[in-house]
Formats: structure tokens, C-alpha cells, sequence
């Protein structure tokens, strides 16, 4: 079964991901940031915890260099596990990187702690 993924924007807001339905019909959240070094261990934080409360594999991939007002970016590009633990993670540097995720890893996650099963899921209108 391929898997699928949901691209969201900002790791900032879990209710993006959060409103899926029971189903959890996605395997993958994607990140793609421009999130400045200053602010990197947010970034890390907020990464782990979409991971964890969506049991799902979180890829954050990150901007690295100096942008035009020469604020230096990091990367802190990731990959993490449904139970929040980092598979990979690249610093200061531009890279590709290939992992393979295995989704036997999400179906076990899934049914030995599923506690998605009590979220009230919503839609958010504009």
C-alpha cells in the first residue's frame, strides 16, 4: 500500500493535522520551513510533538544559510518516528537523504497505544 502523506504549514499549529478523521488517513506529515537558528529548538520541538500526538512519521526539512537580512538559518532537517524519536537529523548543511520508513513501525504504534481513537475531531471553516 503506498503511503500518504499530508504536506502541512506551520508545525506551529497541531490543529491542522489534528483534524484528520479516525481513519488517520495519512502516514506522513511534511514539513517544509524557513525557520531561523534562533528559533531551532523549537523547530525540533514542535516536530516531535506532531510526530507523538499524531502517530504518524514527521519529515521537517528546513532552509539553510544566510536569508537577506542575514539571518543565519540552520536546517534541522528531520525525520521522526510516530513515537517522536529521531531517525535522522542534518545540521548546516544542504543534503538529500534517504530513509526508508517501515509502516509496520505506524500499525504497531497505532494499536498498542490508540488513543487517537478518543480525539474529537472538527473541520475548521473559513
Amino acid at each position: 500500500m503506498p503511503a500518504k502523506i499530508n504536506i502541512i504549514r506551520p508545525a506551529t499549529s497541531p490543529t491542522a493535522a489534528a483534524s484528520a478523521p479516525p481513519a488517520l488517513e495519512y502516514d506522513v506529515l511534511l514539513y517544509v520551513a524557513n525557520w531561523p537558528e534562533r528559533r531551532s529548538l523549537a523547530w525540533k520541538t514542535l516536530l516531535q510533538a506532531r510526530a507523538i500526538e499524531n502517530q504518524s512519521y514527521v519529515v521537517g526539512v528546513n532552509r539553510v544559510g544566510n536569508d537577506g537580512n542575514n539571518i543565519y538559518h540552520s536546517g534541522d532537517s528531520m525525520i521522526i518516528d510516530p513515537l517522536g524519536e529521531i531517525l535522522y537529523h542534518e545540521v548546516a548543511k544542504e543534503n538529500i537523504f534517504t530513509l526508508t520508513l517501515r509502516k509496520e513501525t505506524l500499525t504497531e504504534t497505532r494499536q498498542r497505544f490508540p488513543f487517537w481513537q478518543d480525539a474529537d475531531f472538527f473541520s475548521i471553516e473559513p
